[in-house]
């Protein structure tokens, strides 16, 4: 396989490796790493390059998940995805537009399988393998495969996002989301109150780096209280500080900045024409791979 082959599947092959493991610097280093094992290792003769490559990646996602596992369960405060810009022809997940399987909500409720159910459910509800093929991947039969998938499916159905399987990017909910970047810098509560469902959540991910909300939030009053919070902490970086909408994992999200430093992303879930649920990243390390995106 020469390089340029390998590069047409690049893209498909990270939005394999950034579902399994919600990291994007991970899921480019996993695709680099296929690239050399299948380099170095492969057989004189492969029926699909796609499937085979699929299968390394697989394979390298589910050891570095096995190896994250106590990482994961020592981590300070709650744990969100690292977050990828989806907003232009350039993003690697433009060839899979399956957004809801993109979004923060949803690879959240990912994190609740187990490696190989995660594999499974991807592989065959996202990318359209067959049960053999999978089998394959994963060393095991076809039938535990179909175990595998029946006890994912039932643990999705239980957390499924009230607001999942809305369709991302619509212009709507763009603005929507402009009305509240624009109501968070005046610090209007009345308009920041009226953009909010009543029963809105708030989840943030410092990473224990930086300070950010050590649990989650529940409520408009919770919520609300928290943002006029942080519109007041702001007001003394108001002159260096700048945003931006823009669409990350599939859904309207608000770029905060302080000069050029990429500070934090908000990223906004909407339904019934309201805000349902915000996710703030601000781990310094989660945000230079969106930080390299949008510098491009």
């Amino acid at each position: 396989m020469d390089v340029f082959s390998f590069q047409e599947l690049r893209p498909y092959l990270f939005s394999i490796a950034y579902r399994m493991l919600g990291r994007a610097t991970e899921a480019e280093d996993v695709v680099q790493d296929a690239w050399v094992r299948y380099q170095t290792a492969a057989p004189a003769h492969v029926d699909s390059l796609k499937a085979y490559l699929t299968t390394i990646v697989t394979r390298l996602c589910l050891d570095r998940l096995k190896a994250a596992r106590t990482t994961r369960e020592e981590y300070v405060g709650p744990w969100l995805p690292e977050p990828v810009l989806t907003d232009g022809p350039s993003s690697p997940e433009q060839l899979m537009a399956r957004y809801e399987s993109i979004t923060m909500g949803f690879l959240v409720l990912l994190e609740t399988l187990t490696p190989p159910e995660r594999a499974v459910f991807l592989l065959r509800e996202v990318f359209d393998y067959d049960y053999d093929a999978i089998a394959g991947m994963l060393d095991t039969t076809a039938a535990n495969c179909r175990q595998l998938l029946s006890r994912a499916k039932s643990r999705i159905a239980e957390g499924r996002p009230r607001f999942a399987g809305e369709t991302p990017g619509r212009d709507v909910h763009r603005r929507l989301v402009e009305a509240f970047r624009g109501a968070m810098e005046r610090g209007d509560p009345g308009e920041l109150a009226a953009l909010l469902a009543d029963d809105v959540e708030f989840w943030a991910d410092g990473g224990g780096k930086v300070a950010a909300a050590g649990r989650p939030l529940f409520g408009r009053d919770a919520v609300l209280k928290l943002l006029v919070g942080l519109r007041r902490t702001a007001a003394a970086l108001a002159a260096s500080m700048s945003s931006d909408v823009t669409i990350v994992n599939g859904e309207p999200a608000i770029v905060v900045r302080v000069g050029q430093h990429v500070d934090s992303v908000y990223v906004c879930s909407i339904a019934n024409e309201a805000i349902v649920a915000i996710r703030a990243v601000r781990n310094p390390e989660k945000l230079q791979y969106l930080k390299a995106q949008l510098e491009r």
